[in-house]
This record gives structure tokens, C-alpha cells and sequence, in this order.
């Protein structure tokens, strides 16, 4: 990094209005290199066991990929690519037993301790990346919505309302192999700041209202802010929700020794 750092971060989910949760989130520092975060984000679908089983796969691929992951000789790029692929086919093969057709969204991003950033994305879960308030850059959807957006037959705030918003054209666990859309992120800087976010989440907010909020409030302050103002704003018919929120401080001069730190806060 070009100064020294530290990441502050947090997690955050809620059942929202439905009977069951299918959303899961990780935030983990790696056990073994210093500064070394992943955040990963999982919308299941598919029914009451198919959905959490499709969502519990992703984590359990994610955890056991980034353990083995090695910043200094790994191919980051790489290994997103294959936690995608490879949580894509266990699904494929839960299928076979599941009451239901399992299938999940994923969004997850990879701080190296150099500083450098990476994410990957299937799915209409969602990535942005926010310098203060000022939205830099975010994922494109999977979505039949977005493609309509990309073709500039409707606007983003006519997706967010229209009937067919929740219809994907990829995510994990599907007949076709998945889209993995990759996106990096040369140098963090501080006031740099990560959202990973389900539709839940996203919905019910729009680019400038999330970086007012995620610049405003520490990261376990927003997450609950965001949790709570998506509830009211959906009126009892809310999706699951969940999130990760890491930002990027600079330290101060006498606290810089052995820098950068590991993710701090995570909840």
C-alpha cells in the first residue's frame, strides 16, 4: 500500500420477512497472512432446505479455498473463479437429493495484504465500491432487469419496481455453467469502502443513499442502520437481507509498526 492502513468491518443479517433464512455472509481474516480479508455474500433459492443448502455450500467452498490461499504466490483472480465454479458443482450435485431445485447468488471480494482488492459475482447480489460517498464502481446483475437497463429500455429506479426484477438469467446451481463477472481493484486507499450486499438490501436504496450512509457510519453502525431502514421501507414484505461492510483507514503515525492489520469489528 502506499501508506499504512488498517480495515474496519462488520457483517449483518436478518430473516427479514420470510418463514426462513437462505442469505448467509462471511467476513474472515486469514488465519495465517496478515491483512489477508474475505467477504462473502450467498442469496439461496430453492426452496426451504434446497436455498440454505445451495447458500451453505458457497460458504463452506469459500472458507476451505481462501484457507489454502496463499497472497504472496496464489492467483486471486483465480481462486474467486474457482470457489465460483466449484461451489456451482457441489449444488449441482446436491440437486440430485434436494426437495427442491437448490440455487444460489454469490458475491465475494479478496484484500490482499499488498493492498490490492478482487471480487467475483454470479448472481444479483451485489459488490460496490465506494471512495467516501462517491460510488467508484459496482457489479452488473445477472438479472432479466438488467439487461433491459444495459439496453436502455428501462432506468435502475424502473428495475427496482418492475414485476420481473427477481429473475435471474445466472447464479449458481443452474443447467448452464455460471457467469463469473471479475472486477479488481489496483490499490485500497484510505476512505476506500466495500459493501457486499444481498437484494435485500439493495432494493430499497439507491447508490447515492448507500454511500451516505456506509461514509457517515462506522461499518457496525451502517450495517444495522441498513438492516433496519430496509425493514421499514419494505413493509412487511422484505426479502432475507445481509451484508459486508469493510473500510479502509489510514492509521496514526505512532501506531504503524508491523501494518497493515486485519480486519477489526468484523460482527
Amino acid at each position: 500500500m502506499t501508506q499504512p492502513f488498517r480495515l474496519v468491518a462488520s457483517t449483518g443479517i436478518h430473516r427479514g420477512d420470510r418463514e426462513y433464512q437462505q442469505d448467509q455472509v462471511l467476513l474472515i481474516a486469514h488465519p495465517r497472512h496478515n491483512g489477508c480479508v474475505l467477504g462473502v455474500v450467498a442469496d439461496g433459492m430453492g426452496g426451504r432446505s434446497g436455498g440454505r443448502k445451495a447458500s451453505d455450500q458457497v460458504m463452506l467452498t469459500a472458507r476451505q479455498l481462501f484457507d489454502r490461499y496463499a497472497p504472496d504466490s496464489d492467483d486471486p483472480v483465480a481462486m474467486l473463479r474457482h470457489m465460483v465454479e466449484e461451489a456451482h458443482l457441489v449444488i449441482r450435485l446436491t440437486a440430485i437429493s434436494a426437495e427442491q431445485e437448490p440455487h444460489s447468488t454469490v458475491a465475494a471480494f479478496l484484500i490482499n495484504p499488498r493492498g490490492d482488492c478482487h471480487w467475483a459475482h454470479a448472481g444479483d447480489s451485489r459488490i460496490y465500491h465506494f471512495q467516501g460517498t462517491r460510488l467508484v464502481h459496482r457489479t452488473s446483475d445477472h438479472s432479466y432487469v438488467q439487461a433491459l437497463v444495459d439496453r436502455g429500455e428501462i432506468t435502475e429506479a424502473e428495475a427496482n419496481v418492475h414485476p420481473q426484477s427477481n429473475i435471474l438469467v445466472g447464479c449458481l446451481g443452474t443447467e448452464s455453467d455460471p457467469p463469473v463477472a471479475i472486477h479488481s481493484i489496483a490499490q485500497l486507499l484510505p476512505g476506500d469502502i466495500l459493501l457486499a450486499c444481498s437484494d435485500g438490501i439493495w432494493h430499497y436504496f439507491s447508490p447515492a443513499e448507500l454511500g451516505a450512509i456506509v461514509d457517515s457510519l462506522s461499518p457496525r453502525e451502517a450495517s444495522e442502520f441498513l438492516i433496519e431502514k430496509a425493514r421499514m421501507r419494505a413493509r412487511g414484505g422484505g426479502d432475507n437481507l445481509s451484508l459486508a461492510i469493510v473500510k479502509i483507514e489510514a492509521l496514526a503515525e505512532d501506531t504503524r509498526a508491523g501494518m497493515p492489520r486485519p480486519v477489526q469489528g468484523a460482527a
